[in-house]
């Protein structure tokens, strides 16, 4: 099959990169990645075909700079764009430029971009088609005093959003409102630093709904599907932590209201390409509309293994002007998936970043196991950019399954020199409510108030060995008596008292 173009440039870094270089060469598209200072020895610039510096470390002078990436994707004869998510992903000036540069942007179009990326315009669409949305401003705030008399309209606790970007940037939970200038100052500080754009706005903060998201995918052709749900509750600090497919919470009723609602929402705005609705689901099963990720989504892995479809591929079919070629009625699910995103941070200091040089990186395999990385043994994670290393992925036919293959993958995962997220996935891979699929955004409380099995033992036992350690150190046996080893003196089992052979 001939290729939908002849070189395309990723406009990103790290796993995504990498993800989209992929799919580029199984459809024999070369490949040009983008560095900064800090990423000159990344995986996705030793897996592409070409690789251009273009600048420092700092994102601003890096990864959103719309004319370095431009000037490359020119010098290296580039045909066509690729964001990836996050930076300059969901931006419509930085869509607006390629286009201008005669550069086909993998994604929706300006307009659609700037209908659904800006979280506001998005609302006003939501609205207007009848599909309920979180009660909030239906404008960003423009100062303090903005800020103060809108959250008391919407009644505290608030929820201040970033009106670009997604990926829990901007975002700040406001209990009171002595808290609300401060919180604002951070958010803005955020988003801008995030999306180059320090736009809040404020909605009214739901209390332990799930997180759920459509993917939606649409041609210039006037065919719009999608393809079910993601369940996204497990969140810290609004960064998800698990996704999966389908979510245990939605039937096939709710997901049909919900795909029609995402489905209506895309064609209204002329949406090609992919994007995601995201909406909020309460115990009773209403949904509300939160907003419309105008780009692929960091958990698409999970979607793509329960309805057999590459998005990438797909992505890239799309912005060449094919058509889909299938209907809603030919999307079908088979079995559940879950992704854990390894990031690398410790879990044990507040989920501090954890940049270094990766001394030892082995990642687990077997049956249905898919590991989507950025690293590798010897690389150095930086301390300027997102922290995620890779995503693991797993498939089975049941949720169960699912479940007991992801907990021994996790298992067989191994990092060294930096710490990692691994540890607290495997903690809520256990956890009663999460097996029991009971998911809400609350998760990550009841998570950190619930004891971690045999810590307090494990704990105890250390104690006990280091202080028998110290005072056999401290004894000197009689002339006589036989030489003990320190490992006989701590009691160790099979320990016989005399030198080892």
């Amino acid at each position: 099959m001939t290729p939908p173009f002849s070189k395309l440039l990723i406009a990103n870094r790290g796993e995504i990169a990498v993800r989209v270089i992929r799919a580029c060469r199984e459809m024999g598209i070369a490949t040009v990645a983008v560095f900064s200072e800090a990423d000159r020895e990344a995986l996705h610039v030793l897996l592409a075909d070409e690789a251009v510096p273009i600048g420092p470390a700092p994102a601003a002078e890096s990864y959103l700079s719309a004319e370095k990436l431009i000037a490359a994707a020119r010098a290296t004869g580039a045909q066509a764009v690729h964001p990836g998510y996050g930076f300059l992903a969901e931006n419509a000036s930085f869509a607006d430029a390629c286009a201008t540069a005669g550069l086909v942007f993998i994604g929706p179009s300006p307009a659609a971009v700037r209908a659904m990326g800006d979280k506001m315009a998005a609302r006003r669409v939501a609205l207007s088609l009848g599909v309920p949305v979180v009660p909030g401003a239906s404008e960003p705030v423009t100062d303090d005093k903005d800020a103060a008399r809108v959250a008391e309209d919407v009644g505290y606790p608030v929820m201040l959003k970033a009106v670009m970007g997604g990926g829990g940037k901007g975002m700040r939970l406001v209990h009171r409102r002595e808290d609300l200038a401060g919180a604002l100052r951070a958010a803005r500080s955020e988003a801008g630093a995030a999306f180059g754009d320090a736009s809040v706005y404020i909605e009214r903060y739901l209390a332990a709904p799930r997180h759920v998201e459509i993917q939606i995918l649409a041609d210039a052709h006037g065919s719009t599907v999608h393809l079910g749900e993601r369940e996204c509750s497990i969140q810290r600090r609004h960064q998800k932590l698990i996704e999966e497919s389908p979510s245990p919470g939605v039937d096939a009723e709710l997901r049909r209201r919900m795909g029609a609602a995402a489905c209506r929402l895309a064609a209204a705005v002329g949406y090609v390409n992919a994007g995601t609705a995201e909406f909020l689901v309460d115990a009773h099963g209403s949904f509300y509309f939160l907003e419309m990720n105008a780009r692929l989504q960091v958990e698409h892995p999970v979607t793509e293994l329960v309805t057999g479809r590459d998005l990438v591929r797909e992505q890239l079919r799309i912005a060449a002007g094919e058509k889909l070629g299938y209907g809603q009625e030919d999307i079908a699910w088979s079995g559940t998936a879950i992704e854990c995103r390894i990031n690398a941070e410790d879990p044990d200091q507040g989920f501090l970043p954890s940049p270094g040089c990766i001394t030892r990186l082995s990642a687990p395999a077997g049956p249905w196991v898919r590991n989507d990385s950025g690293v590798y043994a010897g690389y150095t994670v930086p301390r300027y950019y997102d922290t995620l290393m890779a995503k693991l992925i797993v498939w089975a036919p049941d949720r169960e399954a699912a479940v007991a293959r992801m907990e021994r993958a996790l298992g067989e995962y191994q990092v060294g020199g930096v710490r990692s997220t691994i540890p607290v996935l495997r903690r809520i891979l256990r956890h009663p409510d999460f097996v029991a699929g009971k998911l809400d955004t609350q998760f990550m409380e009841r998570l950190d108030d619930a004891p971690v099995p045999g810590r307090h033992r494990t704990v105890a036992l250390i104690a006990a060995a280091l202080a028998a350690y110290e005072r056999a150190g401290r004894e000197t046996p009689p002339a006589a008596a036989p030489t003990v080893s320190a490992w006989a003196r701590l009691g160790r089992p099979g320990s016989s008292g005399s030198r080892p052979r």
